[in-house]
């Protein structure tokens, strides 16, 4: 440390971390990864001649002042997100790699996607898209393929693919108002 260098953050620095952690809590959700990075890269870019250690204590009271006023929670954050995603007809297989991406720990992650089945959501992506059972032209190979490869590619396994390629119109979307009165869609 050189003469007349400050050590930790300022004063007025940390209530700009606390500030503008409650600024972007009061936006959206965000995971404390997401909010950690947040303060740091705009802590770099407001203060001049900031140190490494002052943006890592300006991130860290920012997460901390997240957590005391309850605005910020990793375990909330992928239940809501996990049901939210499967929901709009994300395999589970996305939804974890997107919140892992997001900070997550991935044990917290497997937790928040227990209770979550593929199929229903396998099925809501094939009725937006069009496929399987709610296609609405005949298929031919061709076409059955690039569906396959489009399941693959969100993350669906091939077994609950074939089943919701195989499956009758009727029955998916039997499969699918069972599952929106149980309220786990």
């Amino acid at each position: 440390m050189g003469e007349g260098e400050i050590e930790g953050p300022t004063p007025r620095m940390l209530a700009w971390a606390r500030n503008s952690a409650a600024y972007r809590l009061s936006r959206k959700m965000m995971t404390e990864r997401e909010l950690s990075d947040a303060v740091s890269r705009k802590a770099r870019q407001k203060f001049e001649d900031i140190s490494e250690a002052q943006v890592q204590a300006l991130a860290a009271a920012a997460v901390e002042f997240g957590r005391q006023v309850r605005a910020l929670d990793d375990v909330s954050y992928a239940e809501i997100k996990a049901r939210s995603s499967a929901r709009s007809g994300k395999s589970k297989r996305a939804i974890a790699r997107k919140l892992v991406d997001k900070g997550i720990d991935r044990e917290t992650v497997a937790e928040a996607l227990a209770e979550t089945d593929d199929l229903p959501s396998a099925l809501i992506f094939a009725r937006k898209r069009g496929f399987g059972p709610f296609r609405r032209a005949e298929g031919d190979e061709k076409r059955e393929t690039r569906e396959f490869s489009a399941f693959a590619r969100n993350g669906f396994g091939f077994d609950i693919t074939r089943k919701v390629m195989t499956m009758e119109r009727d029955e998916a979307e039997a499969i699918l108002a069972d599952q929106a009165t149980l309220g786990s869609l």
